[in-house]
């Protein structure tokens, strides 16, 4: 490709994407689910995170899951001024092996969040692993989808988990897919300090 013609090409580009710029002018928090069986849907939302406390924003972290043991992330970030974490699981479902526990932990952890979404204080608030409250039926989803609609208007909130309950989808602002293509996990390497936990 010759240098003017490369030149003519990224000003076409150019001109495309100043044009969305120019159209997108409404400002709020958006809803963004984060899904799929690939790894890095956590450390995704947890890095988007670390984006919002740089900016000096108030976050919060409510893990629906996780919890039988302290995560580097949990470790890194437990010590910002401005970010709650709170830990709520009982650890995986197969652990504990306890269908009411499990429950009864989904639904603390859900008034947690449900305050955290009434609060216009916090700018950022990371719901992990929360889909699997609704694939297991361990919460409805229409009262979570209720309380998202009627949050703070700059309060911007993110879902993970592998599977999404239709109607958080329907209103999701962004939606986005980690797939599953090889982990070293089935390759027989043992979930490590740093990259699993």
């Amino acid at each position: 490709m010759t240098d003017d013609r490369h030149t003519h090409r990224m000003q076409r580009k150019k001109d495309v994407v100043d044009e969305r710029i120019s159209r997108a002018t409404e400002e709020r928090g958006v809803l963004i689910l984060l899904k799929g069986n690939g790894k890095g849907k956590s450390s995704s939302a947890l890095g988007t995170m670390a984006r919002a406390l740089g900016h000096g924003q108030r976050c919060a972290v409510i893990q629906f899951i996780k919890g039988r043991r302290e995560t580097g992330e949990y470790l890194f970030f437990r010590d910002q001024p401005n970010l709650d974490w709170h830990i709520m699981g009982q650890g995986f479902t197969w652990e504990t092996q306890d269908r009411e526990r499990d429950i009864e932990a989904a639904q603390s952890a859900w008034a947690v969040a449900k305050g955290l979404l009434e609060n216009p204080d916090y700018h950022l608030i990371v719901l992990d692993e929360m889909s699997y409250m609704f694939k297991y039926g361990y919460l409805d989803p229409l009262p979570v989808v209720e309380a998202l609609n009627q949050r703070p208007a700059h309060q911007n909130v993110i879902i993970t988990g592998r599977t999404m309950a239709t109607p958080l989808q329907e209103i999701a602002d962004t939606i986005s897919t980690v797939q599953d293509e090889r982990h070293a996990f089935r390759g027989g390497v043992k979930a490590q300090a740093g990259i699993e936990y």
